[in-house]
């Protein structure tokens, strides 16, 4: 069932169940993350590894400091006052009662402020936390929109908290600060650089991990479309593909010989932000039409494109 009301959701999510809430980035599928059921059915819906772990969300600052264990450091408290609320997730050493089955057993957890206003009014008149990964069947695409949490996984929730398109339409980005530097773990909806000037201070950046990862979303494969997929320079797959009932998904280009329906750019005007937005309900799209094979290419290696071609690699990934 799809609905605006913060009240229904509540309910719900008090009661156990499970409910689809937006957030600027990608809708999460919520339930109480102190509650170690409620919790275990987000993995039976998403039909999710045990060993990838949630990200916590919570509305302030000081219900942060309730989850985690210890002082946070300086530099993640600078990063908290000039991003949240907002797509960042961070990493810290954990408090005893927060639920091994929410952090895979690790001795840490992620967290973040989301900033849509529904979901920090829902999340200001709970008394626990939400663990919140995307919404939709584990390792497909994520979705951006309610219908698309009502398409793929609406008889496994109790309520999809409708709060329009989101924003960012990329994940979060993951930034431990449970080691000496800080680490980014996944590269999301802010620019590295950005968070670097915002710190004065590099990021060490770790790649994908193919088991038992840090934070979400880490996996080697991820993201992908059920239809075959492949990324590189579109005009050369496009020779070796001749003769199949082709999609394309690029930044601004479209190729001579391929349907208008069948070709997706993601910003016309080459503007990253927008690419972030479509990327996964393009990716949608094409796996509902179904073609014999998606052809796609990289984006510019800066700012939000470090993040939509981190995407783009793991949909490609085999």
């Amino acid at each position: 069932m799809i609905g605006s009301s913060v009240e229904v959701a509540k309910q719900h999510l008090i009661d156990g169940k499970l409910v689809a809430i937006p957030t600027e980035t990608v809708y999460g599928l919520a339930a109480n993350a102190l509650n170690p059921e409620a919790v275990s059915n987000i993995f039976k819906a998403k039909n999710r590894p045990s060993f990838d772990p949630l990200i916590l969300h919570v509305d302030s600052l000081e219900k942060v400091k309730e989850i985690v264990l210890g002082k946070i450091p300086e530099t993640a408290i600078k990063l908290a006052n000039a991003i949240w609320p907002g797509p960042l997730t961070m990493v810290l050493p954990r408090k005893p009662h927060i639920p091994d089955l929410v952090t895979s057993g690790l001795e840490t957890v992620a967290i973040r402020i989301p900033n849509h206003p529904l979901t920090l009014e829902l999340l200001s008149k709970l008394d626990f936390p939400l663990a919140a990964p995307s919404a939709n069947p584990f390792g497909y695409i994520s979705p951006t929109e309610a219908q698309h949490v009502e398409a793929q996984l609406g008889e496994k929730t109790a309520y999809i908290l409708d709060g329009g398109k989101c924003k960012v339409g990329l994940e979060s980005t993951i930034i431990s600060f449970a080691g000496e530097q800080p680490t980014v773990l996944r590269k999301g909806g802010l620019a590295i650089e950005e968070l670097e000037s915002l710190m004065g201070a590099k990021l060490a950046i770790r790649e994908h991990s193919s088991s038992r990862p840090d934070a979400p979303g880490m996996l080697h494969k991820h993201y992908s479309p059920k239809v075959p997929f492949e990324l590189g320079d579109i005009e050369s797959l496009l020779k070796e593909h001749k003769g199949k009932n082709i999609a394309t998904l690029s930044l601004s280009k479209t190729f001579k010989g391929i349907s208008s329906t069948l070709q997706f750019v993601l910003s016309e005007k080459e503007d990253l932000s927008e690419a972030a937005r479509n990327l996964f309900a393009y990716l949608r799209t094409l796996d509902q039409l179904q073609p014999d094979i998606i052809l796609a290419e990289l984006v510019p290696e800066e700012g939000l494109g470090r993040a939509i071609n981190d995407r783009l690699r793991r949909a490609a990934a085999k």
